[in-house]
């Protein structure tokens, strides 16, 4: 499937990458016609989808029978009037609904809203009317039923509720037996072209309402560097990426690359993520490839992988926030696996990496992908130079690159703030050093300015992660009539280390980190909490900590 996309598909070094490594678009791309359909044409008992759940449940789905229920689903919802355009929010969690969905609408020419399934009425209310959702896909469970239809009042836009099961109250359509009586599929005419809207995401941000973020029909292609060269994905691959179906990681990691690359995307749908089962999985059904965040890293190195037959697990991969050091140093002690390194935004796909022919440098995210033109400015705009902090931009003089964003939906005002004058500003801010590799710093709103230092959050999270004691922190910036901002800490304990709170455990912290960063660096104050405010994604919110601080 790759040579139907790529000029040259081998790449033995970051030079031959980035001088041969083109995509071909294809003229009015569809990633369910074009990729799921086409394996289901030249090879239909190839497996795509491996689906597991906590309750000892396994069903394998070939691509063969992903085409045929897509298409089921996708006759279903068009006998619902669902068409080209339309807005579909689907509410799915880890269920394998969410595949035959997601590419029966793609099929329909529709956007897909991927969303969480913790959001509440409001959230679901502010979501149907900023985007006009005409239809809503969820999981039949009592709490998700309840916030969506408590919702509808306020959500003139919505025409169509649909449950997959196990309950369908009153108000809502019945996934299961629209699928088994539906008309057999007869693709639509002019379904899309490349620019039309394919995706939306609601991003769940760090501070203030979520913005919608949309991607067009060729985005997938976008997905090719991710799965092939960066996850380093073959036909034979096993693949798992741990996200729920509401985060944009899982597109990057359960569906479009690993499917172009033919490689088997594994599924285990829990509802609570626990590091032993988790290692179980890659062992009883023999996970080759993993990817998932730095928090589940914390936690796997954590436990006993003595216990556990991990030969199986080649490659593994990290994203989500940047990587502590010695979270990579550890897990290669386990284990023998290097921890690659990447990062992009749900306005991009994977925007700097650590390639597989190229050495990781532990925290390091690695280095520019050639689809992206990457570069770092100064807040004046002038280029930073090598070892200065600069914010990450992409610069689309040349053009849009493939997997980049169309634009913040029908906020013209904010995509403009965000991408103007052919350069892209991540918000993101980091440093690269003499051979080219990029070090993350933190958020443009996160970098703490004391007594006329720059200071990155993630540079004193990282040597707070050196401690034994802490399993999680967040650093953020207080303001001070003296420095300007001092660093403040807030920091999760240890289970075996929460009895030693107080004075004389502060100093051991903050001279832990002036020994193993600069001095200056050490946070003046430190907080002890149970847990960290985050994200409906898993995202420290350092605004709200800040937000805290303000108000006391």
């Amino acid at each position: 499937m790759l040579e139907k996309f790529l000029k040259q598909t081998s790449f033995h070094s970051q030079e031959d990458f980035s001088e041969n490594f083109r995509i071909i678009v294809p003229e009015n791309f569809n990633f369910g016609y074009d990729v799921v359909d086409a394996w289901a044409d030249s090879d239909p008992e190839k497996k795509a989808l491996v689906w597991t759940d906590d309750h000892g449940r396994h069903i394998d789905f070939t691509f063969a029978e992903i085409k045929e229920r897509s298409d089921r689903t996708a006759s279903y919802l068009r006998s619902l009037g669902i068409g080209r355009g339309d807005m579909v929010m689907l509410i799915l969690k880890r269920r394998y609904e969410f595949w035959f969905s997601l590419v029966a609408l793609h099929k329909l020419g529709a956007v897909v809203i991927p969303a969480t399934h913790l959001l509440t009425k409001k959230d679901i209310v502010y979501r149907a009317n900023a985007a006009s959702i005409k239809a809503i896909i969820c999981i039949g469970e009592d709490a998700i039923l309840q916030h969506v239809a408590e919702a509808m009042p306020e959500s003139p836009t919505v025409e169509t509720l649909i449950s997959i099961g196990p309950a369908t109250p009153e108000g809502f359509d019945d996934f299961q037996a629209g699928i088994e009586q539906a008309a057999p599929f007869v693709r639509p005419p002019h379904v899309n072209t490349n620019d039309d809207i394919s995706l939306m995401y609601f991003t769940s941000g760090t501070s203030g309402q979520p913005k919608m973020v949309t991607h067009d029909f060729t985005y997938p292609l976008g997905h090719i560097v991710t799965a092939s060269y960066w996850h380093n994905l073959h036909s034979d691959s096993l693949h798992l990426t741990i996200a729920d179906t509401g985060w944009g990681k899982a597109v990057w990691g359960k569906l479009y690359g690993q499917w172009i690359a033919g490689a088997s995307v594994f599924v285990y749908d829990h509802d609570k993520f626990t590091p032993a089962d988790m290692l179980r999985m890659i062992q009883d059904y023999g996970i080759t490839s993993l990817c998932a965040p730095p928090t589940i890293f914390r936690f796997l190195i954590r436990e006993d992988l003595s216990k556990y037959d991990l030969s199986s697990l080649k490659y593994c991969t990290i994203a989500g926030e940047a990587l502590n050091p010695v979270v990579f140093e550890q897990f290669y002690k386990l284990t023998g696996i290097r921890l690659m390194e990447g990062f992009g935004q749900t306005e991009t796909t994977l925007t700097i990496l650590t390639f597989p022919w190229i050495e990781p440098k532990p925290g390091s995210m690695g280095i520019p992908n050639p689809q992206y033109d990457v570069d770092l400015l100064r807040p004046d705009g002038t280029k930073a130079e090598d070892g200065e902090h600069g914010q990450i931009v992409v610069r689309t003089d040349r053009g849009k690159p493939i997997g980049l964003f169309k634009e913040y939906y029908r906020d013209p005002d904010l995509t403009a703030e965000a991408w103007h004058d052919d350069i892209y500003y991540t918000g993101d801010v980091a440093w690269r050093d003499e051979d080219g590799y990029y070090w993350f710093v933190g958020r443009a709103d996160d970098v703490i300015k004391s007594s006329g230092y720059r200071i990155g959050p993630f540079e004193v999270e990282s040597a707070l992660m050196t401690h034994p004691a802490v399993v999680e922190c967040a650093v953020t910036g207080v303001p001070d009539e003296i420095r300007g901002q001092v660093v403040k800490a807030t920091i999760v304990l240890a289970r075996d280390y929460r009895h030693k709170v107080g004075d004389e455990f502060v100093r051991e912290i903050q001279n832990h980190v002036k020994q193993v960063t600069a001095p200056y660096k050490y946070p003046r104050i430190v907080e002890f909490v149970d847990e960290l405010p985050k994200t409906i994604s898993g995202k420290i919110r350092r605004v709200e900590i800040r937000e805290k601080d303000d108000q006391h």
